[in-house]
């Protein structure tokens, strides 16, 4: 294998030159990690408080995750779903064990998993419904389906038509969800807190009164969880915060670490509508994947990791209400749940949003600007109180000069 010598700029180059555009990349070239810290090309260290964008949940390179995908792939890489593999059933099998759930599709990504969502929803309801409400601000993915089922038409530019049968509803508006459900609905989507639009939570009576729009009318409650489960929010899965049980769910980003997976789980009743031919993934509940799935699931598991998580969290969102004080005119405040935060900005704050992300970058420090109004944190949920303070040092120091 070719010794990594080229600068950020030398890789850079090199990529744009066969890399499809469609992403707006930092000049940076990440080509190590360990734990909440990754190195660039040029030898530079940042402090990593997006974790892949809630992926890492264990840090990067952990050690027992390294362990079991190194262990597996000496033994299977891979073999068709049409057979069994031990990995694949031992992960479904926990993650069963946790949640109302009794089956498990598997795939390799968010949005697949919310593929396999919305044909699930379908096949499983009365011939004739077919339709999907979600709400405004949601995002569910970047399939023409999953883009659809997104309540954000700015990801929508370009692709139309739209796939019928996904409609959007206001948000938190219960009275306009309801008069949205006709006899062709099958299913509601919806997310514990909507990442992509802001870090906004779902207030507690909102979801509590999807639940029983569902119920009142015999049609399904998807809860995508790509962001929020694997413990991001301090609990295994989002829909325990609420105290609300779905009919489906969806995982993703942090079920691997790392790796590409994605799930799809539902209950027994539900999952026998989709037989044999109906859905497939080629690659969904890969051997390596899975051995490193069951890792996640196992650390998150573990005696007060979740606990820790929820304390974490709350720890920042009190250090992130400082800087109301502190930076009136750009901090509102702070929301979330968990170590998924965001710190909500004046309108003043707003027009600087990118260019404090900018300057966390060059700062040695890697968050976003989520939905255009609020600077997202998502540190891997192994980060220290002493990395939360390091972060948030280096985000004074930004704004004080802006």
């Amino acid at each position: 294998m070719m010794e990594n010598r080229q600068s950020n700029a030398e890789w850079k180059k090199r990529a744009d030159q066969v890399i499809v555009g469609s992403y707006t990349r930092y000049p940076a070239v990440i080509v190590e990690g360990q734990g909440c810290r990754v190195k660039d090309a040029n030898g530079k260290s940042y402090l990593d408080f997006l974790a892949g964008i809630a992926v890492t949940a264990l840090g990067h390179c952990h050690p027992k995750v390294t362990a079991a995908i190194t262990e597996q792939t000496a033994k299977l890489v891979h073999i068709s779903n049409l057979w069994y593999t031990t990995p694949m059933v031992e992960l479904a099998e926990m993650l069963v064990a946790n949640c109302f759930a009794d089956k498990v599709f598997f795939c390799n990504s968010g949005a697949e998993a919310n593929e396999a969502a919305i044909k699930m929803a379908r096949i499983a309801s009365a011939e004739g419904r077919y339709k999907i409400i979600s709400l405004e601000g949601s995002f569910h993915g970047r399939t023409l389906a999953t883009v659809a089922a997104t309540g954000q038409p700015r990801f929508h530019k370009g692709f139309e038509p739209m796939p019928a049968g996904f409609v959007c509803a206001p948000f938190g508006d219960l009275d306009a969800l309801e008069k949205m459900v006709d006899d062709e609905t099958c299913a509601i989507i919806c997310e514990a807190i909507q990442g992509e639009s802001g870090v906004r939570p779902m207030p507690q009576e909102y979801i509590e009164g999807i639940r029983a729009l569902c119920d009142k009318y015999g049609i399904f409650l998807i809860f995508d969880e790509v962001q929020t489960g694997m413990g991001r929010i301090g609990h295994l899965f989002g829909h325990e915060y609420f105290g609300v049980t779905p009919d489906i769910i969806t995982l993703a980003k942090a079920l691997a670490n790392g790796l590409p997976a994605g799930a799809m789980l539902t209950t027994d009743k539900i999952a026998a509508k989709m037989v044999p031919g109906s859905h497939a993934s080629t690659f969904g509940g890969n051997p390596i994947v899975c051995a490193a799935g069951i890792v996640v699931v196992k650390e998150l598991l573990s005696e007060g990791f979740l606990e820790d998580v929820r304390d974490k969290g709350a720890w920042m969102m009190k250090r992130l209400e400082d800087f109301v004080q502190r930076f009136p005119d750009l901090i509102t405040g702070s929301r979330g749940s968990g170590l998924l935060v965001g710190a909500t900005l004046t309108e003043k704050g707003i027009e600087h949003g990118a260019e404090i992300v900018n300057r966390m970058f060059e700062n040695g420090v890697l968050i976003n600007f989520a939905g255009g109004k609020v600077l997202r944190f998502a540190p891997p949920l192994i980060v220290t109180r002493d990395e939360i303070d390091e972060m948030l040092n280096v985000l004074g120091e930004v704004l004080s000069k802006i």
